[in-house]
């Protein structure tokens, strides 16, 4: 009976570790998949323009990483500086200001009542599903109708709306502001505003977070309406910067190693953000889990 008993506990053993050994495995490939060509561009950021066009990236030789940073600040005057102080600029003061719209609409339609809200809210999540760029073109005719083409405006005000920010808006108020909290606050004399302002907004703290880091992302790797709305490159972000880099480098090679650098420096940011606001982030995902 014992031994009975033995063969069939393997027996149910086996598919778990079989499924355990198939899901290691996935997750595996996905992370190689995931940091190899991070790991690449870590590795050619180090090396010097021989070593890029002979395929020498893994050896230990040709190291000038030193060198490429300062090439980079370098490059055209000093061009890379002024492109990634309009990124921060573009990313961080926009994701912050459209994060804030973006939860004060979601909270407006979870809270309040008005005349045909639910089709309101339809829209919204229609707009959810058309790409970015099929909107750059109306986007550009309304720039240059009102003279803000290639103009930190003309990238700056679209992204301040995201139809996706509000729909999480929307979420994280259902999950994380009662109705109870709110009429007990009206009940002490506080308006609409101050309700909001002081008690809702601490509340929405960790969707605010997360709506911020969404934003954050896609506006940072915004390319396509900086190439549509800017000429001046004064005025261009990283990705469209490093765009026009690499688009030289066919003729001038010299533009390479620098390209590199810059791509690595690119994705600092947002790692950075990551890892300092992750632990709002993590906790805004979770919040309908535990509702």
């Amino acid at each position: 009976m014992s031994a009975t008993s033995s063969t069939t506990r393997t027996a149910m053993l086996r598919p778990r570790l079989l499924g355990r050994s198939v899901v290691q495995v996935v997750v595996g490939i996905s992370v190689l998949y995931t940091l190899l060509p991070v790991l690449w561009l870590v590795l050619a950021a180090s090396k010097d323009r021989d070593a890029l066009f002979g395929s020498d990236v893994l050896s230990l030789n040709h190291f000038a990483f030193v060198q490429n940073l300062k090439d980079l600040f370098a490059m055209d005057g000093g061009l890379y500086g002024r492109w990634y102080g309009n990124s921060l600029l573009y990313a961080v003061l926009g994701a912050a200001l459209g994060a804030l719209v973006s939860i004060a609409c979601g909270y407006a339609f979870d809270k309040y009542r008005f005349p045909h809200k639910e089709k309101l809210f339809g829209l919204v999540l229609a707009a959810v599903m058309v790409p970015q760029t099929v909107l750059a073109l109306p986007l550009y005719l309304m720039a240059s109708g009102t003279g803000l083409v290639n103009t930190f405006w003309a990238v700056f005000i679209p992204v301040l709306f995201n139809p996706f920010g509000v729909y999480l808006g929307r979420i994280f108020s259902q999950g994380y502001v009662p109705n109870e909290v709110l009429e007990a606050a009206r009940v002490d004399g506080a308006g609409e505003l101050t309700t909001y302002f002081r008690v809702a907004l601490r509340m929405l703290g960790p969707g605010l977070v997360t709506v911020f880091l969404f934003q954050l992302t896609a506006i940072w790797n915004n390319f396509f309406l900086p190439m549509v709305m800017l000429s001046d490159q004064d005025l261009y972000p990283v990705s469209l910067g490093l765009y026009t880099w690499n688009s030289s480098a066919t003729v001038s090679p010299e533009y390479y190693p620098v390209v590199i650098m810059g791509s690595l420096l690119a994705v600092l940011p947002l790692i950075l953000a990551f890892a300092l606001l992750q632990r709002f982030w993590k906790s805004g995902l979770t919040a309908g889990a535990v509702k």
